[in-house]
């Protein structure tokens, strides 16, 4: 039977921290399991970790963990990550530009400005472009951009279609003149991500 993804999250799905310390263990091997087929590297820097409701639970439990600042926290936590979970008709990414070479770091970020801008998947006749989130600037004045952005790729009920279509040959692709590369999804990641749609 086809269960519908979920595609908010409310305060009622926050579990006491003494009923998620007990769980954590079992839960972090569940995520782990999620997160597996969510993940898509491109290029030598960068890499794509595409979100749903799974991998925003852990992350809101996990810094409710880590910093312990209670009920108040509860908050703050929601109104970063709910808006980070696919509502339907699109998919989420946090994309990241991970340069383990910090003194090589900012000579990257700088010859990389607008990268988000320049991002598509595309699948048999169609590109879908990433819209990047307007939360905050990540693109500098300088032309130095952030090491972190968040995505959102919006789909027609098309493009929907074709993407789950079984044998969907989708490929991941940054446009930018400093930064041109292309991955294939496998398989299992568009399986995956295919389940992100309502």
């Amino acid at each position: 039977m086809y269960m519908a993804p979920k595609t908010d999250i409310t305060r009622a799905d926050i579990l006491p921290m003494e009923e998620f310390v007990k769980l954590r263990k079992d839960k972090r091997a569940e995520v782990v399991a999620v997160k597996k087929n969510r993940r898509v590297g491109v290029g030598p820097f960068c890499t794509f970790y595409f979100e749903n409701y799974a991998t925003m639970w852990w992350q809101i439990h996990e810094m409710l963990f880590i910093e312990k600042g209670g009920e108040e926290q509860v908050a703050d936590e929601l109104a970063a990550y709910a808006p980070l979970i696919p509502k339907g008709r699109e998919l989420v990414a946090t994309f990241m530009i991970e340069v383990d070479d910090a003194k090589r770091r900012p000579a990257v970020l700088a010859q990389l400005t607008n990268i988000d801008q320049t991002i598509v998947l595309e699948f048999g006749p169609h590109k879908v472009r990433a819209v990047p989130e307007d939360d905050a600037e990540r693109n500098r004045e300088d032309g130095k951009t952030s090491a972190v952005h968040f995505l959102r790729f919006p789909f027609t009920a098309e493009q929907v279609a074709a993407f789950r279509a079984p044998g969907t040959r989708v490929l991941l692709a940054i446009e930018h003149p400093n930064y041109g590369h292309i991955a294939v999804l496998p398989d299992a990641v568009r399986d995956s991500l295919a389940a992100d749609f309502a």
